[in-house]
């Protein structure tokens, strides 16, 4: 959510920013809408005063006055919630250096590490490896779990772990504070991180929400998150941070669901796109500066970065455009992972830079030494998500003989240095 003053003053750049990022947004409407509930604010509010005024010297007066503002009172909660509807939809402006574009054809590649590994035989896909080394079940899981569904087995389960450990242990000595997080979660949460309103039909909603301790049924919505940013990012919600203690750094670990309704079609087999994973998040909250902020998302780039070396997986940046960075993105890179199977790197990392456009939704603030209250800037990026990590793994450490090396920077957390083919 962008300051409605910076909206009413930049409007023609914001039209701009909306075709840019394929947005449509009735600004005209917008700023009826504001005018409207500016009108209706000040006149109840000057009701209010009288009301108040005349006090208990004159009690009819005052309930008469009550019910003459009643009509104004439910028309203003009309006017918001038309006026929310369409804040919740304007996207935050983006970095002067990203790339204009349509879709991501328009991204661009900043950087690339290592070499796209070769083979001296014909490798084998990661799903090829996994029945012949009985490390997934694609075909149980799918009767299990219907399309998309799984089961990791044998050595992958502690592979898989073994990467998400590490990883989480990577954030806590940069300085992260590890949290678990809830997955099942209320709609605020979604709608402060910007997940609502544009990617609901990508989030699972509960049928059976559940009842409470009197036994009476929750009547609040619920839903299984795709991530733990909206959970970290509640937890700071209607909160007032102390200028000294920002950066605040937190990571969290979490299942993660996702309807992938918008990927028809799309990488229907193997492991690459799921309904259901596991992922650690790390996000910050920096003071409002955009250079500080962009050092930042820079950083949280390089953690990622890390971990991919450390694992000796060839890797590319790419800066995403504006038609490819989502509606709340100021800035964002994606990392892809060398695919042997797809011949072509594939999305495993994805870094972004929100300024307040998340922390206005969910009024997270920090006093500043002067006492001013100013909205933090809020930042994400992945950490390690699996299995689709696994890919890569299982397919760059590929052996002649069918066999699996373990990467060294793993082999501590394992009883094994080698997926060995089973006899």
């Amino acid at each position: 959510m962008l300051d409605i003053k910076f909206i009413r003053e930049h409007k023609d750049a914001m039209k701009q920013v909306c075709q840019a990022k394929n947005i449509k947004i009735d600004f005209g409407r917008l700023l009826m809408l504001d005018e409207k509930r500016r009108s209706l604010i000040q006149a109840a509010e000057k009701m209010r005063a009288e009301q108040k005024k005349l006090g208990k010297n004159d009690i009819k007066k005052a309930k008469e006055l009550k019910e003459k503002a009643r009509p104004l009172v439910e028309e203003l909660v009309d006017v918001e919630s038309a006026y929310n509807d369409l804040m919740y939809q304007v996207p935050n402006i983006y970095d002067p250096a990203t790339p204009v574009a349509k879709d991501d054809s328009g991204n661009k590649e900043v950087e690339k590490w290592g070499e796209p590994t070769k083979f001296d035989f014909k490798p084998k896909s990661h799903a090829e490896l996994g029945e012949s080394l009985d490390l997934i079940d694609f075909e149980r899981g799918v009767k299990t779990s219907g399309f998309r569904g799984y089961y990791l087995k044998n050595e992958a389960v502690l592979l898989h772990f073994a990467m998400l450990w590490h990883a989480l242990l990577k954030m806590v000595d940069k300085g992260f504070t590890p949290m678990l997080t809830p997955t099942i979660v209320r709609e605020f949460a979604l709608v402060g991180s910007g997940h609502f309103p544009f990617g609901k039909d990508e989030v699972y909603q509960i049928a059976n929400p559940g009842k409470l301790a009197d036994g009476e049924t929750i009547k609040d919505p619920a839903y299984l998150a795709g991530t733990s940013e909206p959970s970290l990012l509640a937890y700071f919600a209607d909160s007032i941070l102390a200028e000294k203690d920002l950066p605040v750094r937190v990571c969290g670990f979490s299942p993660c669901y996702r309807s992938e309704v918008g990927s028809y079609g799309k990488d229907a087999k193997g492991l690459y796109r799921l309904h259901e994973f596991m992922k650690v998040e790390q996000v910050v909250f920096c003071q409002a500066d955009i250079d500080e902020s962009n050092k930042w998302l820079d950083q949280m780039c390089q953690y990622s970065r890390e971990i991919l070396e450390e694992l000796k997986l060839p890797y590319r940046v790419l800066q995403i455009c504006t038609g490819d960075m989502g509606a709340g993105k100021y800035k964002m890179y994606d990392l892809e992972t060398w695919m042997p199977s797809r011949n072509s790197y594939g999305e495993t990392h994805s870094d972004s830079n929100l300024t307040d456009w998340q922390t206005r939704r969910l009024n997270i603030k920090y006093k500043t030494k002067n006492g001013e209250k100013k909205f933090a800037y809020a930042l994400n990026n992945t950490v390690l998500a699996s299995p689709r990590i696994l890919i890569a793994v299982l397919e760059n450490y590929q052996q002649k003989d069918g066999s699996i090396l373990v990467p060294g920077v793993l082999q501590k957390y394992l009883p094994f240095k080698e997926i060995k083919v089973k006899k």
